[in-house]
């Protein structure tokens, strides 16, 4: 009966040992900070998709701007092009701006937001910081077009779609200055075209 025990106590010890070996190699991989947000909501909302959908909104808005703010940050220390280094201090300014009312409205809901860039941000990130003088300049202001394109996309149809009222005024509200970023990168890369 004691060596039953024995081996019955090594077999379960050594199945501890592998599965906190496995936790432990699985701790490397940081989880995405959008997907971890994304799942905290629902998780919450899991039986309210209308709250689901505003919440997958606000995640998204929060990704623009920590993208945008660091990629704002990027140009002012980079560009050697003094209107890029204007823009990217511009972008920092108000996407901060909006950063801190996205949280406000999350905060107000109980939702979940990422509180860093996410991987694929992070990756456009380096790829941007690769870059130097013109080249630079040029990628710059062509993901400034393409950020802000998909941005407005996803603040108009939150502006016609979102079920939270607030919300929805708040997505409508700032398309315009979404609009008016889109308007200068395009100017910029029209500049910069004629170089």
């Amino acid at each position: 009966m004691k060596k039953i025990l024995l081996a019955s106590k090594i077999i379960l010890g050594t199945g501890i040992l592998l599965l906190s070996l496995n936790s432990c190699k699985n701790e490397t991989k940081q989880e995405d900070p959008k997907e971890v947000a994304e799942e905290q909501n629902e998780a919450k909302f899991d039986s309210i998709d209308t709250k689901e959908d505003d919440s997958e909104f606000l995640v998204d808005a929060t990704e623009i701007n920590l993208a945008e703010i660091e990629i704002g940050k990027l140009a002012q220390t980079k560009s050697t092009n003094p209107e890029i280094k204007k823009f990217g201090k511009m972008l920092v300014d108000e996407h901060t701006k909006l950063a801190a009312e996205v949280k406000a409205v999350a905060d107000k809901r109980n939702f979940s937001l990422p509180a860093s860039l996410t991987e694929e941000g992070q990756d456009e990130y380096d790829k941007l910081n690769e870059k130097t003088g013109v080249d630079f300049d040029k990628n710059f202001v062509d993901k400034m077009i393409d950020g802000h394109e998909k941005a407005i996309d996803k603040f108009t149809k939150a502006s016609e779609n979102a079920n939270d009222e607030e919300i929805k005024a708040w997505a409508s509200k700032n398309v315009a200055s979404l609009t008016a970023h889109l308007q200068h990168a395009k100017q910029l890369k029209q500049d910069l075209d004629k170089k």
